[in-house]
């Protein structure tokens, strides 16, 4: 074995070691950011997507029946002006 080779082992195992701990803090700030967000989510009053469908097809079909009911009116008044 060489001398030169015992120190290159050496920076590889550390350089191994440094990028295990890089990843572990990686994965630890993920699930940290994550966490934070999930709580930051939980504490707003924001709507899912199918409450947020459901309300859009009330007010349509709100909307809907407001048009044919002034449809009507406008007939109910037509006849009793005739």
């Amino acid at each position: 074995m060489q001398p030169g080779n015992k120190f290159f082992d050496d920076v590889g195992k550390l350089m191994t070691n440094a990028m295990g701990v890089a990843q572990g803090a990686k994965t630890e700030m993920e699930t940290a950011m994550k966490s934070f967000l999930d709580r930051w989510m939980a504490d707003r009053d924001f709507v899912t997507r199918d409450e947020f469908d459901a309300v859009r097809a009330m007010a349509q079909k709100a909307r809907e029946e407001n048009i044919a009911l002034a449809e009507r009116l406008a007939a109910l008044e037509v006849q009793l002006k005739s």
